[in-house]
């Protein structure tokens, strides 16, 4: 997921207060080209995690240097060629506390009617580099999953944050942020990612 919109800068606190997680060892890892609409790899259903091993925790560090060098809030394993249920995080809530973490094998929570408030904001997506439409989502989101290690975890949040839960758990089911849009909405996105240049490396669709 990328960074909130830039005209959003009035209601983004400038320095998020707290950090809730563990930040990474951004001294592992190989940073990867980022794949975008197009590719197949991002169009259809991750397989689940079954292998809690060295490889996992080489991917894992892999996404959260390649996430960074996009300069983005959150990256889902298919964002980097591998169709795999795994997506990793960095991402501030409408509270400034940041969210910092991944998930294996996620799975969204339903929401029952009273918590399912809307927030209509920009969203924007590492994998449509350059554009950004508004999207209602519910505000709060809570996810149940494991870590690298395979122990049950759940993470919860609100606003962005809960945003890019939904938008990270739509990766690995196969949907961009892009396919929840109206047909226009959609265009108009397209359009913008046409007209800008990526500042990071991207995989060229064939």
């Amino acid at each position: 997921m990328a960074e909130q919109h830039e005209h959003e800068t009035a209601e983004t606190p400038a320095e998020p207060v707290k950090v809730v997680g563990e930040e990474p060892d951004t001294t592992r890892g190989t940073v990867r080209p980022i794949t975008v609409v197009g590719n197949p790899v991002l169009h259809r259903p991750c397989e689940a995690v079954t292998a809690f091993d060295a490889d996992l925790a080489s991917l894992i560090d892999d996404m959260f240097v390649s996430m960074y060098a996009a300069e983005g809030v959150g990256l889902a394993a298919n964002q980097i060629g591998v169709g795999t249920r795994v997506f990793v995080y960095d991402c501030p809530d409408d509270e400034g506390v940041r969210h910092v973490g991944h998930i294996v094998n996620p799975v969204l929570e339903e929401l029952d009617a009273s918590r399912r408030l809307l927030d209509e904001s920009p969203e924007g997506c590492l994998s449509v580099p350059g554009a950004y439409a508004d999207l209602a989502r519910p505000d709060y989101a809570a996810v149940t999953g494991q870590d690298r290690d395979g122990k049950e975890i759940r993470i919860e949040g609100t606003g962005f944050f809960a945003r890019c839960l939904q938008h990270e758990t739509d990766h690995l089911n196969g949907y961009l942020y892009i396919d929840r849009l109206s047909k226009r909405d959609r265009k108009d996105a397209l359009r913008q990612m046409a007209e800008s240049t990526p500042r990071y490396a991207t995989v060229p669709n064939d």
